[in-house]
C-alpha cells in the first residue's frame, strides 16, 4: 500500500491523487500507476476542475484512473495478482481489474460507498469472485531518510 500511496503523489491533480500498486501471487510489483491525463495530454491543455456547467470543462472525461494505469502499465500477466489501491474503485476500474484476471482488491478509503459506481464495483466484484477488503492502518507513518545513500 505504501508504494500506492507513494505513486499517488505523482498525480497532478489538485483534488483527488489515487495510486495503485499490483502485486503478483509471489508478492512481486507487476504494475503501478497514478491518476492523471492520457500520454501525450498535457496537464495544463486539459481541465482539472471538479464542477463545472459543462462536463467537457471538467476532468472527467479525461482523467486515466490508477487501476487503470496500473493495469496498462503491468509487466506480465495478471491473473490471480492483487490491487492495492487508497481509494475503492468506480464501476469502470472494476471492469479492467475483474476482466484483466486481477482477484483482490486491497484499499484504505470508502468514503463514496454510497455512490451508484461503487455499489455497482462491488456487485460486480461479487458475481466474479473477486475479494475485497479494506486495510486497516496501524503505522500511519512511513519515514524515508535519504541521508543514509548520501
Amino acid at each position: 500500500m505504501g508504494i500506492a500511496m507513494l505513486s499517488a503523489k505523482r498525480s497532478k491533480d489538485p483534488n483527488t491523487q489515487v495510486g495503485a500498486c499490483i502485486v503478483s501471487p509471489e508478492n512481486k510489483i507487476v504494475g503501478i500507476g497514478y491518476n492523471g491525463f492520457p500520454t501525450g495530454c498535457s496537464d495544463d491543455d486539459l481541465p482539472w476542475e471538479r464542477n463545472s456547467g459543462e462536463i467537457n470543462l471538467t476532468k472527467y472525461p479525461y482523467v486515466v484512473h490508477a487501476e487503470a494505469n496500473a493495469i496498462l502499465n503491468s509487466t506480465k500477466d495478471l491473473h490471480g495478482s492483487r490491487i492495492y489501491v487508497d481509494l475503492f474503485p468506480c464501476n469502470e476500474c472494476a471492469k479492467l481489474i475483474i476482466q484483466s484476471g486481477i482477484k483482490e482488491v486491497i484499499y484504505i478509503s470508502d468514503k463514496y460507498k454510497e455512490t451508484d459506481p461503487v455499489k455497482a464495483s462491488r456487485k460486480m466484484f461479487k458475481l466474479s469472485g473477486v475479494k475485497e477488503r479494506q486495510l486497516i492502518i496501524k503505522n500511519k507513518i512511513i519515514n524515508l531518510n535519504f541521508d543514509s545513500v548520501l
